[in-house]
C-alpha cells in the first residue's frame, strides 16, 4: 500500500508503453487520412473521360486543395487557441474535441469527392477560380487540419507527462514511427484501392473509418490519463500549476523557442508539401508507372519508421539533440538539390528518398523532446501549438506555392519541369541549417540541456 502513493502510475514501464500505443494509433489513422490523396493526384488531375475515375481538377486546384490543411489553423488562430485549450482543460477535454473535428472533417471530403457538382467559384484577393467540389473538399479538410494539429500538440504533451526522467525521446521517436506506418500506408495502397474499388472516395472513406477508431481508441486512453493524475495527486500530495495568460510573455521572450519553430516551418515545409507532390514527380521526371509511383515516396515513412526511434534512442542516452538537427537540415538541402538535378534514373529516387528518410528521423527526433527542456510543463501546451501553428504556415502556403509553380512550368503535353519547385524545396532545407546552429549556440548560451542526455535515472519499475 506504500509503494502505491510513492509511485505515479507512470513510473511503470508497461503503463506508460501501454499509454503510448493507444494514442500513437489515433495518430496513426491521422497520419493516413492526412496523405490520403497524395498519391490520388493523377487521378484528381485526369479528365474523367479518360478512364471514368478522373475528377479533372487543374494543378492549381491541387495545390489550394492540399494546402486547405493549415488555412483555418494559420488565418483562425484555431491551433494556437486549441493550445490554450488544452493547457487550461487538460489532455482529456482537448484530445476528444480533437478527434471529432478530425472525424467530422474527414466525413465532409469524403462527401465532396463523392458527388457531381456543377459551376465553380471565383475566391477574392486574387486567390483564383475553383470548383465547387475541390471547395467543399477544402472545407472538409480544413476542418480535420484544426483537430489533426490538436491532436498532435495533445499526444505531444501525453507523452511529455508520462515520459519525462525516463525514454522520452525514444517514446517521441516510436510515436512518429508508429504514425508514419500510417503515411507510407496511405501512401501505397491509396492509388490502387481507389482504381480497384472504382473511385477517388472509396479511398477517402477508408480513411474516415480508421480515424473513427482512433477517436475510440482515445476514449480508452482517457481512463489511462485519469487514473494517472490521481496517482500523481497521491505522490506529490497537490496539482500541478496552472496555466496563466501571464506565462505567456515567458514564451514570446524565449528565443530558443523560437529558433525551434523556425526550424520546424522550415524542415517541415522541405518534406510534407513535397510528399503530396512526389508521386507525380515520380512519374513524370522519373518515368516511374503511375500504379508503383506512390511506392517511392512510401520509402520515406517507412524508413523514419526505424530511424526515428533509433536516433530517439541515441539522444537518450547520448544527447547531442542541436547536433543531430543540424545534420539532418543538411541532409534535407542535399535531397532537394539532387532532386533538382537534370537526371532521370529511378534508382537515383529511390537513393535519395533514403537520405530524406535518413533526415526525416534525424530532425523530429531531436526536435519535439528538446522542446520540454526550453518550456515549462504549464506552458507546454501552447508552445507545441504555436510550433505547430507556425508549420501550419508552410503546410498552407507552400502547396499552394508549388501548385502554381507546376502549373506554370507544364507544358503542352501536360509533363511538368520541377526543377523550380526543387529550388524552393532546397531553399527551405539551407534555412534550417542556418537556424539549427543558431540553436546551438543559443543552448550553449542559456544551458537548456540539449546536448544532454535525456534519462534522468535507471528505471526499477
Amino acid at each position: 500500500m506504500t509503494e502505491a502513493l510513492t509511485q505515479k502510475l507512470s513510473d511503470s514501464k508497461a503503463a506508460r508503453w501501454t499509454a503510448l500505443v493507444i494514442v500513437s494509433l489515433t495518430m496513426m489513422a491521422g497520419y493516413f487520412f492526412t496523405d490520403v490523396m497524395s498519391p490520388l493526384e493523377p487521378l484528381l488531375t485526369e479528365h474523367p473521360s479518360v478512364s471514368g475515375l478522373g475528377l479533372g481538377w487543374s494543378s492549381d486546384e491541387y495545390g489550394f486543395f492540399s494546402g486547405a490543411y493549415g488555412y483555418f489553423n494559420v488565418f483562425l488562430l484555431l491551433l494556437f487557441f486549441g493550445g490554450i485549450i488544452l493547457d487550461k482543460i487538460g489532455i482529456r477535454f482537448t484530445g476528444i474535441l480533437s478527434t471529432v473535428l478530425m472525424f467530422g472533417g474527414a466525413l465532409i471530403k469524403f462527401w465532396a469527392v463523392s458527388q457531381n457538382f456543377d459551376g465553380s467559384v471565383t475566391l477574392p484577393l486574387g486567390i483564383g477560380t475553383y470548383s465547387i467540389q475541390v471547395l467543399w473538399a477544402v472545407l472538409g479538410f480544413a476542418i480535420y487540419g484544426v483537430g489533426c494539429e490538436i491532436a498532435g500538440i495533445t499526444v505531444s504533451k501525453v507523452i511529455v507527462k508520462w515520459f519525462t526522467g525516463h525514454e522520452l525521446a525514444l517514446a517521441m521517436g516510436l510515436q512518429v514511427a508508429l504514425a508514419r506506418i500510417g503515411t507510407a500506408a496511405t501512401l501505397a495502397v491509396s492509388l490502387p484501392f481507389a482504381k480497384a474499388c472504382g473511385g477517388v472516395h472509396y479511398a477517402v472513406g477508408l480513411g474516415a473509418a480508421m480515424l473513427c477508431a482512433g477517436m475510440l481508441a482515445f476514449l480508452v486512453y482517457c481512463v489511462m490519463d485519469k487514473k494517472l493524475d490521481a496517482s500523481s495527486s497521491a505522490v506529490t500530495g497537490d496539482e500541478e500549476e496552472g496555466f496563466k495568460f501571464a506565462d505567456l510573455t515567458t514564451l514570446f521572450l524565449n528565443r530558443g523557442f523560437w529558433y525551434v519553430a523556425v526550424l520546424c516551418l522550415m524542415f517541415y515545409a522541405g518534406v510534407f508539401p513535397f510528399l503530396k507532390f512526389a508521386t507525380k514527380l515520380m512519374v513524370f521526371k522519373y518515368h516511374v508507372d503511375a500504379d508503383l509511383a506512390g511506392l517511392i515516396p512510401a520509402m520515406l515513412p517507412f524508413g523514419t519508421i526505424f530511424l526515428t526511434p533509433f536516433f530517439g534512442g541515441i539522444y537518450d542516452k547520448y544527447g547531442k539533440g542541436a547536433t543531430l538537427m543540424i545534420i539532418g537540415s543538411a541532409l534535407l538541402t542535399l535531397v532537394h538539390v539532387l532532386f533538382a538535378l537534370p537526371f532521370d534514373s529511378w534508382i537515383l529516387a529511390v537513393c535519395v528518398m533514403v537520405i530524406l528518410g535518413i533526415a526525416f528521423g534525424l530532425v523530429p527526433s531531436a526536435m519535439w523532446p528538446s522542446v520540454p527542456k526550453i518550456i515549462p510543463m504549464k506552458l507546454l501546451g501552447t508552445a507545441y501549438a504555436l510550433i505547430f501553428y507556425i508549420q501550419n504556415i508552410g503546410l498552407a502556403l507552400v502547396p499552394v506555392w508549388i501548385g502554381k509553380v507546376n502549373q506554370a512550368n507544364t507544358d503542352a503535353t501536360g509533363a511538368i519541369d520541377y526543377t523550380e519547385a526543387m529550388t524552393i524545396f532546397a531553399g527551405f532545407g539551407l534555412v534550417a541549417i542556418v537556424i539549427s546552429l543558431l540553436l546551438l549556440w543559443e543552448d550553449k548560451r542559456k544551458g537548456y540541456g540539449l546536448e544532454l542526455p535525456n534519462i534522468k535515472h535507471e528505471d526499477k519499475a
